[in-house]
């Protein structure tokens, strides 16, 4: 990606070299179940991480932190696509009659403090519509290329743009009314659900990135295909797979691989929001 002479976001929390201290106790192994259960089965982490005691009610305090050159870029780049998302999503919005408010993100290291609790890295990025924040710790990246064998610059913009892409749900009142349907149904129609918010975040993501090359010329030979590479291998079939070497479709939460990149692509295409409707079309049709 071209991002030379960029704005960066301001709506950034850096809470990197803030330690979070834990009441009770979990092992680092509880703490990668967690992670692995999210992932693979879209159990909520947090729900595993409260079960057994690591969100007890803890203090947050600072540390003397000096990132590495890598983490530093990668925190610039960061709050620079942050800037891009705010500044598409802010027109599309507008013209459309309605007002974006753009969510905030925070960089960590290893645990935070969120409104609902603590989380671990090893989630991964995650949105909280509780306060409509964006968390990140910049190491799951290194983690992407490590363990799925996925890299680039606009891999990882995909990423921080389909979380943005969760936003822009609650924005609408989709997210809201999902999970209130989640709550209401069968737990193989509450995952269904579930992968009809993630494919649209990914379209979403699409969107982004179309509008955002169309701004500012953004976009590099390959890089599209980076993203698709990506939603590839963060599929359920394919980490399901990876992981016990069969599928269980109706754990499936987040999408298979070719849906997660056929929405991805789509948004890119099209760089229409009103096309991304994950909904109404039959779950079969996804």
């Amino acid at each position: 990606m071209k991002l030379d002479g960029r704005r960066q976001s301001s709506n950034v929390d850096d809470r990197r070299g803030m330690s979070v201290g834990r009441a009770g106790g979990l092992s680092i192994g509880g703490i990668l179940l967690a992670g692995v259960l999210y992932l693979i089965f879209g159990i909520n982490p947090g729900a595993v991480l409260e079960q057994t005691g690591a969100l007890n009610s803890s203090q947050t305090s600072s540390a003397e932190y000096t990132p590495s050159a890598e983490e530093e870029a990668l925190a610039v780049f960061s709050k620079q696509i942050l800037a891009g998302t705010e500044d598409v999503w802010t027109k599309i919005f507008k013209s459309n009659g309605l007002s974006y408010e753009p969510p905030r993100l925070v960089l960590y290291n290893d645990y935070v403090q969120t409104s609902t609790g603590t989380a671990s890295a090893s989630t991964g990025p995650f949105y909280s519509s509780a306060d409509q924040t964006v968390y990140i710790d910049l190491s799951f990246f290194s983690s992407m290329k490590k363990q799925i064998g996925a890299d680039g610059d606009f891999a990882y913009a995909y990423v921080i743009a389909h979380e943005v892409g969760h936003h822009v749900q609650y924005l609408l009142g989709t997210l809201q009314k999902a999970h209130s349907q989640m709550q209401r149904v069968s737990e193989k129609e509450s995952n269904q659900i579930s992968v009809r918010l993630e494919l649209q975040a990914d379209f979403y993501a699409g969107v982004w990135a179309h509008h955002d090359n169309k701004m500012y010329n953004s976009l590099e030979p390959g890089d599209l295909e980076e993203g698709l590479a990506v939603a590839s291998k963060i599929g359920d079939d394919y980490l399901q797979k990876k992981a016990y070497g069969y599928t269980v479709p109706d754990s499936f939460n987040h999408g298979t691989s070719a849906q997660r990149a056929k929405w991805l692509k789509k948004g890119f295409t099209t760089g229409n929001p009103a096309d991304g409707d994950t909904f109404s079309i039959s779950y079969s049709q996804l």
